[in-house]
């Protein structure tokens, strides 16, 4: 694949474009699209991204976590042609599915270098179209917070993406404040990605039609996640810290009122919270777009702000044959309850500003 510049030179500039619901969406010649909103131009950031860097096949080759990386995400020439398609300028890539978090500290550290690194040279070769999240060893605090400070001030890599639970324990309590501190020195946001609540449902017990380990185990975890780093006083501790919930945050957002209310009317509720649930929801949290329907957005952004939703695709490689999730870029540029400047902001502006990139 080559440098995304060399592409540039060979697509020309835009020479069509059709107006829809007051913003043009322009199509380059190789069919790039390109998304303008009130007559501006906008860049579109696409925080739910995922990847592999195939090096990883070499450090586990003969351990006992050998497996073969996701060939479906290593990345090729086809995931820039999807982007395109879609009218995404910039993927933030996160690795998916966190199967280290069972290795020792040596096959830790070279799991996460050899992803990094790879992930940090294809970001590289394609400087305007993407950049990365450390994977970090979460299992080993410490070691995470080197990790994490290696990512970004060697690589490049603007942050993190995690699992919303380590070997079972959600990493809110004080034996994870290494690395949470480090990444609120290092003015960082944390991406969170479940893996189908396999901490908190019982063996089986949502293996049902409608692989509702995804549907719905997905989400729970992420809510135990957020919720347990309000009410454990994780984001008090580090009150300069942004973490995303990926799923449109989980159910959080969705049936936030019995959070919010928690303290107060529980009286085992046992709350090391300093403020109210909404305060943190609405600053140090924040969540992507995938929530598919019109009045699903219209809530999430009633709910967090505007500045705390981010354009998001959990987009799949053209590799793999499952079908892609339902993408919101539409869904946000047509929103009747957004006006053009939250539409920026979600669809790009508020990733721009938080992961440092290039307007």
């Amino acid at each position: 694949m080559g440098n995304r510049r060399d592409f540039l030179k060979t697509v020309g500039t835009a020479t069509a474009g059709a107006f829809v619901l007051g913003r043009v969406v322009n199509f380059a010649q190789g069919g790039r699209r390109e998304v303008s909103i009130g007559g501006r131009r906008v860049k579109v950031v696409d925080m739910h991204a995922h990847a592999e860097a195939q090096e990883v096949e070499d450090v586990v080759r003969g351990t006992s976590l050998e497996r073969t990386v996701n060939a479906g995400r290593i990345m090729g020439p086809g995931r820039i042609a999807r982007m395109d398609a879609l009218g995404i300028d910039v993927q933030v890539l996160s690795v998916n599915g966190y199967w280290w978090y069972e290795a020792d500290r040596d096959l830790a550290s070279r799991i996460v270098r050899a992803e990094d690194e790879g992930l940090a040279r294809w970001c590289d070769a394609n400087p305007d179209r993407f950049v990365a999240l450390s994977s970090v060893s979460l299992q080993h605090p410490d070691l995470a917070a080197e990790q994490l400070d290696y990512a970004v001030n060697t690589l490049g890599l603007r942050g993190a993406s995690i699992g919303g639970h380590v070997n079972g324990e959600v990493p809110s309590s004080p034996r994870f404040d290494p690395f949470w501190a480090k990444a609120e020195e290092l003015g960082v946001p944390i991406f969170i990605h479940p893996g189908g609540a396999d901490n908190i449902i019982v063996d089986g017990g949502l293996d049902l039609r409608g692989d509702l380990g995804n549907i719905i185990g997905n989400p729970l975890e992420t809510t135990l996640f957020l919720s347990q780093m309000i009410f454990d006083g994780t984001l008090d501790r580090f009150p300069g810290l942004k973490v995303c919930g990926s799923h449109a945050g989980g159910y959080l957002p969705s049936y936030f009122g019995r959070t919010e209310v928690a303290c107060q009317v529980r009286g085992r509720a046992d709350c090391l919270n300093q403020k109210q649930p909404s305060e943190y929801l609405k600053t140090q949290i924040l969540a992507d777009s995938m929530v598919f329907s019109e009045e699903g957005l219209r809530h999430l952004v009633a709910e967090m702000g505007v500045s705390q939703v981010v354009y998001g695709t959990d987009i799949r490689s053209p590799n793999m044959t499952a079908p892609d999730w339902p993408d919101t870029l539409d869904l946000i540029l047509d929103a009747p309850s957004l006006n053009d400047a939250e539409k920026e902001a979600i669809v790009g502006g508020n990733l721009v500003a938080l992961l440092r990139i290039e307007s």
